[in-house]
């Protein structure tokens, strides 16, 4: 942490998430002379989403999550949402291993370990969906080592826990891909965070909140900062503005006052997990088990059974069961939303609530369910689950897109967004998951955007394609080089590559 407060900056990073790590951590290697101000108003970096406990660390290579392949009229299943975010995380596998490569990460094993991502359904519909979502998925080379199996006893094999006191008679099935990840966001951000510190010209400073900012007539943004230890607000000006704090993004959207975040607004969802930091029981369990999500729910309320690996000590978590606060952070204010509430905003938010009454009715069952309610649904997943060695755990707080679409409308967004001003001075981004997992793409996107000058004429591009090998590379078409950057990362980053 640094107390120096710079007056003029290239670059403002509020909040200290995966998100503001990871576009500061590419800036610096683009361009070392470059100035960087990073802001968190807590006292240390990734304590909101990116937190290990605050998220399900999958690394969303959308493996297992069955939301990212929807049903078709047809029978088919779209796996074109998926086939995106696979690859999508194929560049933060790439951004990783460089910086592991280059000794500025020491060890992988500090945030990343191998871990299966299985799928699993119940019951004779959802076999024959999974049947159908693996013979599309694997005839892509994308999926071509992801395995399916009805057999209870490689079940077992794969998820022992799942299987162990299944009624015999039941319908069950599984896909598998060994080559999946468990991610502790939380100690990867401090990774980036801290190695970022080190470099000339970058300062982090926690306990600072960004309270306000406007634009300057010469293009520049003058940001306004409070010291929450000495209650002083001073100003710094800055050529660009990266807002990649969580559930606050929506706020400082609202204080820019550029016109292309006119309308939008925000809905928070919170989830609780449950959590077994038995050794003799996470120690059985070696996969994350994701299965269908109940119609009407959000797509991050899918459930499931996942190993989870931090600092060092394995521990099981299983949820999330979702619910609803008004706070935009888990560290928030309860008056967020209600002054998140402007008059741009109000006719879509308020068209949102006309259109989504299942999913309000959806976290109302949610909220008001028992502790005996929550515990059955784990033992669908878990059959021999015994209460007494799980314990609740609140997961962090997601805020949903609502767009505006047109006059008076809006829709609900479950994904993310990068908005951007005209003169690309200013972004932020906005939602949810997949979020951490994808972050390098999105730190890409923010480049091509917002410095695509430098990209063209400064060598940034070459740099880049030194950071990312398959910059510019459509891994979905081109299968020898998702073959090969796999192989690749999979080795530096001591992961199966199967």
């Amino acid at each position: 942490m640094s107390n120096d407060l710079i007056e003029n900056v290239d670059v403002v990073l509020v909040g200290a998430g995966i998100m503001s790590a990871t576009v500061g951590t590419l800036l610096k290697e683009l361009e070392p002379s470059l100035s960087i101000a990073m802001f968190e108003r807590l006292d240390d970096c990734a304590r909101e989403s990116s937190a290990p406990w605050n998220n399900a660390g999958t690394g969303h290579a959308a493996n297992c999550e069955m939301n990212y392949t929807p049903p078709n009229t047809d029978g088919t299943v779209n796996i074109s949402k998926a086939l995106e975010v696979n690859t999508e995380f194929d560049l933060s596998r790439q951004l990783w291993s460089y910086l592991v490569t280059e000794g500025k990460i020491a060890d992988p094993g500090s945030f990343i370990h191998a871990c299966p991502h299985v799928s699993f359904v119940r019951d004779k519909e959802n076999v024959r969906f999974l049947q159908q979502r693996y013979r599309q998925m694997s005839a892509h080379h994308c999926y071509e080592t992801m395995q399916y199996s009805d057999d209870p006893v490689q079940l077992r094999e794969w998820a022992p826990l799942v299987m162990d006191g299944r009624p015999p008679e039941q319908n069950v099935a599984m896909t598998r891909v060994a080559s999946g990840a468990d991610v502790d966001y939380g100690a990867l951000t401090h990774a980036l965070v801290s190695q970022l510190a080190q470099q000339d010209g970058a300062t982090i400073h926690y306990q600072h909140d960004v309270v306000d900012l406007y634009k300057n007539s010469d293009g520049t943004w003058r940001v306004y900062v409070k010291n929450l230890t000495t209650h002083e607000t001073v100003s710094i000006t800055a050529k660009f503005v990266f807002v990649g704090a969580g559930g606050r993004a929506i706020e400082l959207l609202q204080k820019s006052n550029i016109p292309e975040g006119k309308g939008y607004g925000g809905f928070p969802i919170s989830g609780i997990w449950l959590r077994c930091d038995d050794d003799t029981i996470a120690e059985q369990h070696h996969a994350k088990v994701y299965g269908k999500a109940a119609k009407g729910s959000p797509p991050m309320s899918v459930p499931h059974l996942d190993t989870r690996i931090i600092d060092g000590k394995r521990s099981l978590l299983f949820g999330p069961y979702a619910g609803f606060s008004t706070r935009f952070l888990k560290h928030g204010s309860y008056l967020d939303l209600m002054e998140s509430v402007k008059s741009d905003n109000v006719l879509p938010m308020l068209d949102v609530a006309k259109d989504n009454w299942s999913l309000s009715e959806y976290l109302i069952s949610q909220v008001v369910q028992s502790s005996a309610h929550q515990f059955d649904m784990l033992k669908e997943f878990y059959p021999k689950a015994q209460h007494s060695d799980w314990h609740k755990a609140v997961a962090g707080q997601r805020v949903q897109i609502i767009k505006p679409e047109r006059k008076a409308a809006g829709t609900l967004e479950f994904g993310t967004e990068l908005i951007t001003s005209e003169d690309k001075s200013f972004s932020v981004l906005l939602g949810a998951s997949p979020g951490a997992s994808t972050a390098a793409y999105i730190a890409i996107n923010v480049l091509e955007t917002c410095f695509s000058n430098a990209l063209e004429h400064d060598g940034w591009k070459e740099r880049l394609s030194t950071i990312i090998p398959t910059y510019g590379i459509d891994l979905k078409v081109d299968a020898q080089a998702c073959r090969d950057t796999r192989q690749h990362t999979s080795k530096t980053l001591k992961l199966n590559h199967e």
